[in-house]
């Protein structure tokens, strides 16, 4: 029997529905929460409210913003000619940090994984090959990150973007396989985006993992 007045209990199953949160931490950030002084809990619960409502997605990169297209595709400074592409929003803030990249974005929103059931249809690919037609993309970086998924995902992109005839290129390998981007520090971003290379359907990257 759960002796958790309703309300707790109720922010203890929304907290357990989060990615890694159990049903331990659950309780502790729930109990957190209930010893916060009344003000600061409030403040909490409007930063929330304030994410759904004051964030859009941009209609060109599909990046998150205040405003729509956002700012980096509104940009008149940027290089828009190449067009970076990464899983997450993180990713697009780990590579900007780096300040060697001043082309545009595209954010996939996740990565192909036919075992949670993830395909192209359910990430941005058929929005970036749309763009890259209609925009005169000349260049496509692939900055998928360098684990399985992200080479499934980066492979498919090759083959989407391979009859159109423009440059597709991939971070250098300087960032660790089996890693993730937003932990890759601002000389290893600079790199990896310095020493992309061509990307190739017959590329060892593909094949041995």
């Amino acid at each position: 029997m759960n002796y958790y007045p309703q309300p707790l209990q109720k922010l203890i199953r929304e907290f357990g529905r989060m990615p890694g949160i159990g049903q331990k931490s659950a309780e502790r950030l729930a109990h957190h929460i209930l010893r916060l002084p009344h003000d600061d809990a409030m403040q909490l619960a409007l930063a929330v409210r304030d994410v759904k409502k004051g964030i859009k997605y941009c209609s060109i990169c599909c990046n998150i913003g205040e405003i729509d297209p956002c700012s980096i595709c509104n940009s008149k400074s940027r290089d828009t000619h190449k067009v970076c592409v990464v899983e997450q929003p993180k990713d697009l803030y780990t590579i900007e940090k780096s300040g060697f990249y001043n082309g545009l974005y595209h954010v996939l929103f996740g990565h192909i994984n036919p075992l949670e059931n993830v395909n192209s249809d359910d990430i941005n690919v058929n929005k970036l090959v749309k763009r890259v037609k209609e925009q005169g993309v000349s260049e496509v970086i692939v900055a998928t990150n360098p684990n399985l998924e992200g080479d499934v995902t980066a492979f498919h992109i090759l083959e989407c973007l391979e009859p159109l005839g423009i440059k597709v290129s991939q971070l250098a390998r300087g960032i660790p396989s089996g890693s993730y981007l937003e932990y890759a520090n601002s000389a290893i971003i600079a790199e990896a985006i310095n020493g992309r290379r061509l990307m190739q359907k017959s590329s060892p990257d593909f094949i041995k993992r």
